[in-house]
């Protein structure tokens, strides 16, 4: 009898910890469904900011229509892609790679990057694409967390019975190499028009006279 009762306790403990490992793992998915709806709304914002950029810039440089074209091809590519994070970054990597290339334009232009209208919108990108990385992280480190308990014993077995999946992270590959592949757009006098590097990196180029601004893309 007291053999019986032991295996029952046994039984009911681990019912018990399996009840609170499945809830563990609802709760965790619900948390990055979330935080891919916080990454979608950046990425709302920043398509919805592009096209007024570019209208700013063809008004000083309507002769660049190549890089006009890039930058609206990549952005419909972008927007148009609903599949999965690993999907969504691969379109994300020409969007920033031609919004690179727009930046690089603009350098040539002083007229431009003093325009008012163009500074508001550039400190509206700058503005969306800090929450942008901010919400990125936040994805990543409920992602990283979740991966960890459906690859660990025993959260595994639970996983495996219920069908709990690893999901993947939101990464730009193309613009992204860690913390020193953020391409960094520069409007500092003798500095590049782009560069890449880490944003706590010292600059090489010479000391800017003018106050710059720096827009950072992810």
């Amino acid at each position: 009898m007291e053999v019986l009762w032991v295996v029952l306790a046994i039984v009911v403990v681990l019912a018990i910890a399996g009840v609170v490992s499945y809830n563990r793992f609802v709760s965790q998915k619900n948390l990055i469904k979330d935080a891919w709806a916080n990454i979608d709304t950046e990425l709302r914002r920043r398509y919805d900011l592009i096209p007024n950029i570019v209208e700013t810039v063809k008004g000083y440089a309507a002769h660049e229509r190549e890089v006009f074209e890039n930058v609206t091809r990549a952005r419909a590519n972008a927007t148009g892609a609903t599949g999965s994070p690993a999907e969504q970054a691969a379109a994300e990597g020409p969007l920033v790679a031609a919004l690179r290339q727009l930046f690089a334009v603009v350098e040539n232009y002083p007229d431009l990057k003093a325009n008012q209208n163009f500074l508001a919108l550039q400190a509206e990108l700058t503005n969306t694409e800090d929450r942008l990385q901010t919400a990125r992280r936040f994805y990543n480190a409920n992602v990283r967390d979740y991966n960890r308990r459906v690859q660990s014993v025993p959260s595994n077995v639970v996983a495996n019975l219920f069908h709990f999946e690893e999901e993947e992270f939101f990464e730009v590959e193309e613009a992204l190499r860690g913390d020193e592949g953020v391409p960094k757009v520069s409007f500092e006098a003798g500095a590049p028009g782009v560069s890449f590097g880490s944003p706590s990196e010292p600059s090489t180029a010479p000391p800017a006279t003018p106050p710059a601004h720096r827009l950072v893309l992810s």
